[in-house]
């Protein structure tokens, strides 16, 4: 991605956040709760039409923090009265599906783990009031600058997030021993041939009626043995 910025710093004592959380399962949202995620994409879009200044920054935090970094984030831009400077922070996230003891589960999952994107006007005291919030380890850059992200950059971001379909996750390799959870197969173990990662699909080499038959198969109908 970009370099750190400002490493001369000593990292915050990681006893001040909360026990890091890398996944969160997916229950039924909320109202309140529903309205976030859903407006999280939306300020993304909006804060990119603004030209008094503002720009989308990405700040590295300790992984697995990242929600409590934006909270210890955001509770700052409050108390300090940054609102007019500081004006938004986003965890990115989007859904994934795993294939976990023969279930399936949708897990929400972080797209860059370790770094929040903060909507900012860039001087001296804001940077200040996000550099030593606690989790925060820097900003990310190109030389002694946080460099801000590009319009087309945010876009993706927003596309990623939006994306129709949860991605589906891939724990096996090739050559990998698996187990059929679905289908006509369902059971049996077999050997990873081939991973279509456009088509979601795998080929999987099966020991039937005594000889290795390859049978092609989802992604959500195996998992790792």
């Amino acid at each position: 991605m970009m370099n750190l910025y400002d490493q001369e710093d000593q990292l915050k004592d990681a006893s001040e956040l909360a026990d890091p959380v890398s996944e969160e399962v997916l229950e039924e949202p909320t109202p309140d709760s529903n309205k976030e995620e859903i407006s999280a994409e939306e300020r993304l879009s909006e804060d990119i039409q603004e030209d008094d200044g503002r720009a989308w920054y990405v700040v590295h935090c300790y992984s697995g923090y990242e929600n409590k970094v934006r909270h210890n984030l955001e509770q700052r831009i409050e108390t300090m009265g940054m609102k007019d400077e500081i004006f938004d922070v986003v965890v990115p996230t989007e859904e994934e599906i795993e294939v976990k003891d023969g279930k399936r589960r949708t897990v929400e999952r972080r797209v860059f783990p370790g770094y929040i994107l903060v909507n900012m006007i860039l001087a001296e005291e804001s940077w200040y009031v996000v550099r030593n919030t606690p989790g925060v380890t820097g900003f990310v850059g190109m030389g002694s600058t946080p460099t801000p992200l590009r319009s087309e950059e945010v876009s993706q971001i927003i596309k990623r997030m939006e994306a129709d379909a949860p991605r589906i996750k891939v724990t096996f390799k090739t050559g990998e021993r698996i187990r059929i959870v679905d289908g006509p197969f369902n059971d049996f173990r077999g050997t990873v041939a081939v991973i279509d990662m456009e088509k979601a699909k795998v080929r999987v080499m099966v020991n039937f009626f005594g000889r290795e038959t390859p049978v092609e198969l989802d992604f959500l109908q195996v998992e790792k043995a």
